[in-house]
């Protein structure tokens, strides 16, 4: 059974998310601030964290902070609606999706269960995998290569650098800066305009239309994710 931490100084959606876990055999133990959150977490091995933005003391950021220094395991953020700017912060210090509040709850659930399969997938051995294969893709590590339904294409070094960083992040929103700090390795440059083209050239290979991606999304002012249900 799969296990997960609630960090959430809101009680009575603590129990909620606690009993919807149960429901879809999994289990979650709960904390109502940062401290004992991060307590928690050298405690127990789980394969998920969801983390509140605002809660008093040590907040969602700087807990997110702390466990990305030891612990590479899927987090979610809650954060309030429309505060873009905590979702873009959260994402660049290394949360791996968010949802507003408030939310359904079925919506959480399945982004739990994808962030965790995404997270087993490529965690461990399998992470080393040579090909990797979505729906109607296959992406060839070892010859740095992409078959789609437009043919096989060996890739660019950038080209193929951003889809593997992309694919192994699976239905996690990437920024710009990250995407660019990743393949660049180096300080981030405000330089949309040259992943947009890179991005550009992948989807007209990649993809039976381009203009309606399937695998590589958009997400509007933040960056983009290799779609998840792929």
């Amino acid at each position: 059974m799969n296990k997960i931490l609630v960090i959430d100084d809101d009680i009575a959606l603590c129990d909620l998310i606690k009993r919807n876990a149960l429901l879809e055999n999994m289990a979650a133990d709960c904390c109502y601030s940062g401290k004992s959150g991060l307590e928690q977490l050298k405690k127990t091995d789980y394969q998920l964290v969801i983390l509140d933005v605002m809660m008093p003391g040590c907040d969602g950021f700087e807990t997110l902070e702390q466990i990305r220094q030891e612990n590479t395991l899927p987090i979610l953020m809650l954060t309030a609606k429309n505060d873009n700017a905590s979702k873009v912060r959260g994402l660049r210090a290394g949360a791996d999706d968010y949802l507003t509040k408030p939310f359904h709850m079925d919506e959480l659930m399945a982004r739990i269960t994808s962030l965790i399969r995404r997270y087993i997938r490529f965690g461990g051995k399998e992470g080393q995998a040579q090909i990797l294969e979505f729906e109607g893709l296959t992406i060839n590590i070892e010859e740095r290569s992409i078959t789609s339904v437009n043919g096989t294409f060996e890739l660019p070094p950038k080209e193929f650098d951003i889809l593997l960083l992309l694919a192994k992040n699976q239905g996690k929103i990437l920024t710009k800066q990250q995407i660019y700090e990743k393949v660049w390795g180096e300080d981030y440059v405000y330089d949309d305009s040259n992943i947009m083209a890179i991005i550009s050239r992948l989807r007209k290979k990649a993809e039976e239309n381009s203009g309606n991606p399937k695998y590589i999304q958009t997400v509007k002012g933040i960056g983009y994710r290799f779609n998840k249900e792929v």
